[in-house]
């Protein structure tokens, strides 16, 4: 089955973007988008950007629609990657990278700093937290990155990094999102 979700602003307003039914998949809603997005709108005009769990892709083309300057969608399931992938081509989105791995391969590797993370894992995986800790571990995050995180609403985020000052929290239905920022 075939799903849809619309860019909401930016250089791509109003597009369409499709993506497959996928285990754990759910894309950010579109009024969820809009917060996050006017929480992030002094900081993302030529950033650097990591979606970990790509997904639909929902966050990162939202992010390069508003003028990220590089995107990278971090993504495992080859179905989903080929979405992905067509979705970039048909926007002509050449500041999207896309690479299929595992998001703790990935992390494992050389460093190289972003502005801002969006992490968005599939619920009850145990996902979220250590993702978290990779990511501050393992020097990934520019000094006063700012750090998107979605997650369940049951979820007791107690191991978040102590550097990881809160920002912004809200819940929608079963779901809380919020937005950190590193401090050094």
């Amino acid at each position: 089955m075939e799903n849809k979700l619309r860019i909401i602003g930016g250089e791509w307003r109003s597009r369409q973007l499709h993506f497959v039914d996928a285990p754990g998949l759910r894309p950010t809603p579109a009024r969820v988008r809009e917060t996050v997005f006017n929480w992030l709108q002094r900081d993302i005009i030529a950033s650097r950007c990591l979606d970990c769990y790509a997904g639909s892709g929902a966050l990162s083309f939202e992010a390069a629609s508003r003028g990220a300057k590089t995107v990278v969608q971090l993504e495992n399931n080859p179905a989903t990657c080929r979405t992905l992938k067509a979705n970039a081509v048909t926007l002509n989105a050449p500041q999207i990278k896309l690479i299929q791995t595992d998001v703790f391969r990935y992390l494992a590797g050389d460093a190289e700093p972003f502005d801002i993370v969006f992490i968005d894992p599939p619920f009850a995986m145990g996902l979220a937290i250590s993702t978290c800790c990779w990511l501050e571990d393992k020097n990934w995050l520019n000094p006063y990155a700012k750090i998107y995180l979605e997650t369940e609403s049951t979820l007791q985020l107690t191991e978040i990094p102590d550097n990881w000052q809160l920002l912004k929290r809200k819940t929608a239905g079963e779901v809380t999102y919020q937005l950190f920022e590193r401090k050094v």
